[in-house]
């Protein structure tokens, strides 16, 4: 295969990666609590230099060189796949289990069949059964859990919910309006490194092993529960489709450097390796 060929060829890879990447982002534009997620493309003589002091061989060395095959040194390659953990805007619903959390390193906690996982997707609801549950289905986690292994059930006769900014639930009782009464409080979790959450579905995160009890940090006192608002996906969509456009355009330009590759330059050397001299 030709050196040239197989440059292009990875190259329109990767930004076929990154169409994907966008175009995710995109689609979730509309999803309460999605974060944005990227591409870090590199090339493989960084990826060298970045990993040469690792090779048995010191790098000015001659017999070093069979380490670096430089007829793909330049082809790109997506070095990282990184999430954007930033806080997205908030918007005021006014739904009484409508949560958002106002520190970005908080995050709410779910029971789902996989185990425990993190969201900043506050937009909760009360099932058939009287649980909170996210928009999935899955429980929301009180800060009792790990002691009696139950879900946070909120009675019918509830009225006037309140939910403070520690994640303390209450509702004011009919028969005695003036005494409210505490149903629960709600797990709030502090990640100090967001980087180390492996994203899972559109909303959810865990970790490399999934999250057991003393993976989890809870915020003790955080004040940081909003009721009746919800934090909305932070995809910036001006950007994304400048990032859209322009990796059309790259994979339009490799198009035709393969077209070059393939029919070209081929049918120039076929042509000349032909032609019979006198």
């Amino acid at each position: 295969m030709q050196n040239g060929f197989y440059a292009v060829t990875g190259a329109m890879v990767t930004q076929f990666n990154r169409l994907d990447q966008i175009s995710n982002n995109l689609a979730n534009l509309n999803t309460d609590g999605f974060k944005q997620r990227n591409l870090i493309v590199g090339d493989f003589m960084r990826i060298f230099q970045q990993k040469r002091d690792d090779l048995p061989l010191q790098n000015h060395t001659k017999d070093s060189a069979r380490f670096l095959n430089r007829s793909i040194n330049r082809v790109p390659h997506v070095v990282e796949e990184y999430t954007d953990f930033s806080a997205g805007p908030m918007k005021v619903t006014g739904n009484p289990l409508d949560l958002a959390l106002g520190d970005k390193d908080l995050y709410f906690a779910v029971e789902t069949p996989k185990g425990i996982r993190l969201t900043r997707n506050g937009e909760f609801k009360r099932d058939k059964s009287g649980r909170m549950v996210n928009e999935n289905g899955y429980p929301v986690l009180s800060s009792g859990y790990f002691k009696n292994k139950e879900p946070i059930y909120i009675p019918a006769e509830a009225v006037n919910l309140k939910i403070d900014g520690d994640g303390r639930i209450e509702y004011m009782d009919q028969t005695a309006p003036d005494t409210p009464v505490f149903i629960n409080r709600l797990m709030v979790v502090r990640v100090d490194d967001p980087q180390n959450l492996k994203p899972e579905g559109d909303t959810l995160f865990t970790i490399e092993n999934g999250i057991a009890e003393e993976d989890l940090n809870i915020a003790i006192g955080a004040s940081a529960i909003r009721q009746g608002v919800i934090e909305k996906s932070n995809v910036n969509p001006v950007r994304q489709m400048t990032e859209l456009i322009d990796t059309n355009r790259l994979v339009e330009m490799y198009q035709k450097a393969m077209s070059v590759q393939m029919d070209d330059l081929n049918r120039d050397a076929i042509s000349k390796l032909a032609s019979i001299r006198a």
